[in-house]
């Protein structure tokens, strides 16, 4: 069976669905204050690295675990499933501008949604 990453295109498809992601989360008045003093360079390539293996890439991911990674956003900005909901909505809205079929979408949206409680710290 072919990975999520694989059938959205690989790389290529992922970094430039980053790259979208990125512009509808740094104008999005819900979450962009997340991303104030933040090295945009290296935020997009963890984010990167982060959805090529969830997705499925081979490899593996060298970066913090979710809780660790987030835990300070939990504690000292109040990260919450408003915020979680609004960066899944910005991700399929990156994918769907970039033609991904809508099943590839839903599946990719499963695999992120199980990272919620992580991301959350719960």
């Amino acid at each position: 069976m072919r990975s999520v990453y694989k059938k959205i295109g690989g790389k290529e498809a992922v970094d430039a669905a980053v790259d979208r992601f990125y512009e509808y989360m740094l104008s999005d008045e819900r979450v962009k204050d997340f991303f104030t003093d933040v090295n945009m360079d290296k935020q997009r390539q963890h984010q990167k690295d982060f959805i090529s293996y969830a997705l499925g890439a081979d490899g593996g991911y060298s970066g913090k675990d979710m809780r660790a990674a987030h835990q300070p956003l939990v504690d000292q900005k109040g990260l919450s499933d408003l915020h979680f909901d609004a960066t899944v909505e910005n991700l399929v809205k990156a994918l769907r501008d970039l033609k991904v079929p809508e099943d590839i979408i839903e599946e990719a949206g499963k695999i992120l949604e199980g990272t919620r409680n992580d991301v959350l710290c719960r």
